[in-house]
């Protein structure tokens, strides 16, 4: 299907004349204030290797927003929806690939899901050629239920979720349903978001201290994620079962597909330099 799409904007493109499109990429962080996503959040490695799939590599923006937030919160869409419309209508890009990794894929599919909303939504959804979902939390997580109740989660994942926030408090599994059922589009049952949400699906995650593909993203991080693994399905990433991953939009690829070495991808390394996911995404431009 994804293949369907493509040769499709393709056709299109030269059909209409428009093959020399203005490209540009945008990266959506996940959960979190953040205040320089370029080394915090993505680290530069990824960042820059994503950036030369770009003919112009100056078309490329590192989104910051706080993403403790509600979805539909001005520090929220609102930040995303300021800062996606100003890079847009600054270079006119007309061709704009989003990759969201995590609860980035709600704000931006809160955006594409309701267009009256906000004047700039428009603008963004018209000029989006589709979503790289990376990881993305589009049914909730049993992890944040087991945070908003307070037991020994709350401090454990601190690192990962950001404590009781609202985000958080989103992500519950029986409140993404409700948003899911109202607010959202593009999950089973409900219409479809008016341009493709393609998911990237992190499976498992290995923490060996004797494998080096343990390593990447960060090892101890991993292990923390192993850990939680626990309590979530045998296919997960850590912090996501795959069931949420792939709940909204359409599946691209599951990680073991295509990465190298058929490696799969925790839910931090799905925001990493790690077993060619950044080439991948780099290609895809």
């Amino acid at each position: 299907m994804r293949q369907i799409h493509l040769v499709l904007l393709i056709t299109a493109g030269l059909f209409w004349g428009i093959g020399h499109a203005n490209t540009g990429v945008a990266l959506v962080h996940g959960t979190g204030s953040q205040s320089d996503a370029y080394n915090d959040y993505w680290k530069s490695g990824f960042v820059e290797s994503v950036r030369q799939g770009l003919s112009n590599s100056s078309n490329l923006l590192v989104v910051n927003c706080d993403f403790t937030k509600y979805m539909w919160d001005s520090a929220a869409a609102g930040c995303l929806a300021n800062q996606l419309h100003n890079f847009i209508t600054s270079k006119n890009i007309d061709d704009l690939v989003v990759i969201t990794h995590s609860n980035g894929g709600n704000v931006m599919r809160w955006i594409m899901s309701n267009p009256t909303w906000d004047s700039r939504y428009p603008t963004i959804i018209n000029n989006t050629r589709w979503v790289n979902a990376l990881a993305a939390s589009s049914l909730g997580t049993p992890l944040a239920d087991a945070v908003m109740q307070g037991n020994a989660f709350e401090q454990s994942l601190g690192w990962l979720l950001g404590y009781k926030s609202d985000a958080v408090r989103m992500q519950q599994e029986s409140w993404m349903a409700h948003y899911n059922s109202s607010w959202l589009l593009g999950t089973s049952g409900r219409p479809s978001l008016p341009k493709g949400f393609w998911n990237v699906v992190g499976t498992d995650v290995e923490s060996a201290v004797w494998d080096p593909d343990s390593y990447c993203g960060g090892y101890f991080e991993n292990v923390g994620l192993e850990t939680t693994q626990n309590w979530l399905d045998s296919c997960s990433d850590g912090f996501l079962n795959c069931s949420s991953q792939r709940g909204a939009g359409s599946l691209w690829f599951n990680d073991t597909d295509r990465t190298r070495g058929d490696e799969p991808l925790s839910h931090n390394q799905s925001r990493r330099q790690c077993f060619n996911l950044d080439v991948i995404l780099r290609n895809d431009l």
